[in-house]
């Protein structure tokens, strides 16, 4: 058994550690409260945007607005794999690595490039697969201009014919506990399965061409820059859940801890008291 030292020792690293995990717990509550309103309240429109336009752009040629549109045989592959530029979450980043590797297996036999958004997610995967651009930095001032930035470098690279297909790989924030790695193209913008096209009897001012043109582009801007805040507010569910268990682990391990020293202090006294009672015995006889 290890002496009263060590166990006090222990039990101070072990307390100091769950103040560390109590206090970033708290930290992603307060981040996740914003970060959370910020995704449900976009996510509605982002997505019905990107419905329709997906509906309109089915309508037209695949040259003009149409080009974001058009169905290439695929033979090179970009996959934008979110991640986040911190640790300490959970399983928030492998999940992502993971899915990311799995696209590449299911590619097999094409070229397949990556593109990251988030450090953690290009540090592991520039070791095994080509990282054609980093961009990490976006989580420092994460606006939509400057998602749509990084946006518009996609657009022009699949428009370019740079790449066939362009897919996004991300946490999903469902609830504060519950993240889900979805998978989701970009690009070319694929037409609602199953679903019915708009209606002749609408009139288009100004024409179908037009509104492409103008609306898919921020469309896709838009569905980028949700993707990013879907990743964002699950990063912070993450951390919390993350943290809660490690104060939790922390708490148990500390009980523990004292329970052990308490036996330790005990058997040492009682040790003290038999060494006392043995002398005043040899004393008497």
């Amino acid at each position: 058994m290890a002496n009263l030292k060590e166990i006090r020792n222990r039990i101070s690293s072990v307390s100091s550690t769950m103040q560390i995990t109590s206090a970033m717990k708290m930290v992603s509550a307060a981040k996740l409260k914003k970060a959370q309103d910020a995704i449900t309240a976009m996510r509605p429109y982002a997505e019905k945007l990107t419905e329709l336009l997906q509906n309109l752009s089915a309508t037209l040629d695949g040259n003009t607005g149409g080009a974001f549109a058009e169905q290439r045989e695929v033979h090179k592959v970009l996959i934008v794999a979110i991640t986040s530029n911190r640790g300490l979450c959970g399983a928030f980043n492998s999940n992502v690595i993971k899915e990311v590797k799995s696209r590449t297996e299911f590619y097999k036999g094409k070229t397949v490039d990556i593109f990251a958004i988030g450090k953690k997610g290009n540090d592991v995967l520039k070791k095994t697969n080509k990282v054609v651009e980093n961009q990490s930095a976006i989580f420092d001032q994460l606006t939509f201009e400057n998602v749509a930035d990084v946006a518009q470098v996609l657009m022009d690279k699949f428009v370019a014919g740079e790449y066939d297909k362009i897919e996004l790989v991300y946490n999903h924030f469902k609830n504060a506990a519950t993240q889900v790695v979805k998978t989701e193209q970009f690009l070319p913008l694929a037409p609602i399965s199953g679903g019915e096209e708009i209606s002749s009897d609408y009139i288009f001012e100004p024409s179908k061409e037009e509104i492409v043109l103008t609306l898919i582009p921020k469309s896709l801007k838009t569905q980028l820059y949700k993707a990013v805040r879907d990743s964002f507010a699950s990063e912070h569910g993450a951390r919390m859940t993350a943290m809660h268990k490690a104060t939790d682990n922390a708490t148990a391990l500390r009980n523990q801890l004292k329970l052990t020293y308490n036996k330790a202090r005990q058997a040492a006294i009682t040790g003290e008291i038999l060494e006392i009672v043995g002398g005043a015995e040899a004393l008497n006889s």
